[in-house]
């Protein structure tokens, strides 16, 4: 079933988040993809390898035990190959939401875009 894969592949996407692995990092997100935000109301853009630099040059949540909460809100399938994923996770001490585009290409599911915003400090 796709939403099964998208599920399995959300995985993926949050483990990388949380442990950094970048070979894995590599495989979630497209090398096209790119991250947008709102942040102090200016509109924030990162192109892919501006955030794998980021992400790659922090300290990973695993690697200062912070916790880890997860959570699928929503997939919607567009087609066999597009879907949207709404996800919430906990990192570090904010509770980040995203929307994910997905396409799936030659044969795996990878973000090519990303949405997000802090949606409140960890509880």
């Amino acid at each position: 079933m796709i939403v099964n894969d998208i599920h399995h592949f959300l995985k993926d996407y949050f483990d990388v988040l949380q442990n950094q692995n970048m070979d894995l990092f590599d495989q979630v997100f497209h090398t096209d993809c790119v991250l947008y935000s709102t942040q102090n109301g200016q509109t924030v853009v990162r192109p892919y390898q501006v955030y794998r630099d980021m992400v790659q040059g922090r300290a990973s949540p695993e690697s200062v035990n912070a916790p880890r909460n997860d959570m699928i809100l929503m997939v919607d399938v567009l087609s066999d190959e597009m879907a949207l994923a709404k996800v919430q996770l906990r990192l570090f001490d904010n509770i980040m939401q995203d929307y994910l585009n997905l396409m799936k290409i030659d044969g795996k599911w990878i973000i090519v875009a990303k949405h997000f915003t802090r949606h409140g400090p960890a509880a």
